[in-house]
């Protein structure tokens, strides 16, 4: 393997590399790192958790000049891998000239604006909030040389297709493109055939395996009368040390976060009915001492927090893709890694689905049922005395004149310490129906 002096870099990156111990670069970045320097359009096909940021970034950050204003566009699917990507920026141009500017939904146009207007080098946003600025001419995209979209396969997924096609189509024809995608479908090929100059695919997914060796794959049945009862005898006896909990619906990410506080756990909940500032403080939470995080498949695309041992699906997901990309959140970098499964009798086949597309085994494990027992009676106590403790504060409220069912949810909304109401997701990052967009 090379080391990142081999690649000729200016000395401020590197000493910035080695500061975030980036010592060797992985093999997406060994492969892909050359061409990019070359300026070849590059398509990459590769596995969540093996570097791809750094193969971008890297490279973009040696090809630019201070003078490049707007000189590279990185395009995501969401505003937590936004977040993320550009963290990496700021950490990779600490004491150079290269700046940067992050713009994505949900947050406030002015100071984003502001931040457009000091002509930054690297842009990273997510396409609405992109389009947004394009159309109102704070964003001007026939200055970009380099546009790079990650996750390509994430942003098909959400409906951002014609967001991509109409970016790409816009920018300058001389541009260097980059594609990076866990998979490269066919509508995704078509693409980069249609917007791309002679692009170079690279496969880094050996054995068309789509998740990485590293993590080991189990699953338990369960009655779904018994689901929580087996998490957190799963818990109880695997003892992870820092968890991501899928969950389908927002209600039960929220039940499920309730009931791990109530455990004693420390625990966060994101999902899209929070507001950014929320989920932003409950990533931050679970990045700097919470075990778990529970959440929807928001927080399956891209996010990437060190240290991830365990994916657990509360629900078992219905399409192998949803499978893969919720358990890259582990093992990321080379790390070993755990996804389990909670398993209903109906949804077995679907633990079959997933071994077929994904190329994985997954085992069946069965849990302790000394613990389950013990568990499900600490959970029916638990949940008994929370009843009589509403009921109890209920009548309370009642005997004062108040409302007793508000009195009880201000209690549970303090104890939480966020608000269950929260905000929907920006119309700037909606999933776009096909919009007429100006010519430029």
């Amino acid at each position: 393997m090379k080391t990142f002096k081999e690649f000729d870099l200016r000395k401020d990156l590197l000493e910035n590399l080695s500061k975030i111990s980036f010592n060797k670069p992985t093999e997406v970045q060994e492969r892909t790192m050359p061409l990019a320097l070359a300026g070849d359009d590059i398509v990459v096909n590769s596995k969540s958790g093996t570097g791809k940021t750094g193969a971008f970034l890297i490279p973009t950050i040696q090809m630019l000049k201070p003078g490049d204003a707007m000189g590279a566009i990185v395009v995501v699917p969401t505003r937590e891998l936004a977040i993320q990507v550009f963290d990496l920026v700021k950490k990779l141009t600490a004491g150079s000239k290269i700046k940067g500017a992050l713009i994505y939904g949900g947050a406030s146009m002015t100071p984003q604006i502001d931040s457009l207007r000091r002509l930054p080098n690297i842009i990273v946003g997510t396409p609405g909030r992109i389009i947004d600025f394009m159309e109102r001419g704070e964003l001007k995209v026939n200055r970009a040389g380099i546009l790079i979209l990650d996750e390509a396969d994430v942003m098909l997924d959400m409906g951002f297709v014609e967001d991509m096609e109409y970016i790409m189509s816009v920018m300058p024809k001389d541009k260097q493109t980059m594609l990076f995608s866990a998979t490269i479908s066919e509508r995704l090929s078509k693409l980069s055939r249609k917007y791309m100059k002679d692009p170079k695919y690279l496969n880094i997914s050996r054995d068309k395996e789509l998740t990485v060796t590293s993590i080991s794959h189990e699953y338990a049945m369960s009655k779904r009368s018994a689901k929580i009862a087996t998490l957190i005898t799963y818990i109880s006896e695997f003892k992870p040390r820092k968890s991501i909990i899928f969950s389908d619906t927002k209600r039960n990410a929220d039940y499920l976060y309730d009931t791990l506080v109530r455990q004693g756990y420390k625990a966060t909940v994101m999902h899209g009915d929070l507001k950014q500032s929320q989920r932003e403080r409950a990533l931050e939470e679970f990045r700097r001492n919470a075990q778990f995080m529970v959440a929807t498949n928001v927080a399956a695309r891209g996010l990437d927090v060190k240290g991830v041992s365990h994916v657990i699906n509360y629900d078992t997901p219905s399409e192998p893709f949803v499978y893969v990309h919720r358990v890259g959140r582990s093992a990321r970098m080379g790390a070993d890694g755990a996804a389990f499964s909670i398993v209903s009798p109906e949804d077995v086949g679907l633990i079959r689905q997933i071994e077929q597309s994904a190329k994985i085994r997954i085992k069946q494990i069965e849990l302790d049922g000394e613990i389950n027992r013990k568990v499900s009676l600490e959970i029916a106590d638990s949940l008994a005395r929370n009843h009589e403790r509403q009921r109890n504060e209920t009548g309370n409220a009642e005997t004062r004149g108040g409302y007793g069912d508000k009195v009880v949810r201000n209690k549970l909304h303090n104890k939480s310490g966020r608000s269950r109401e929260g905000g929907r997701t920006s119309n700037s990052d909606r999933q776009h129906p096909s919009r007429s967009y100006k010519k430029w």
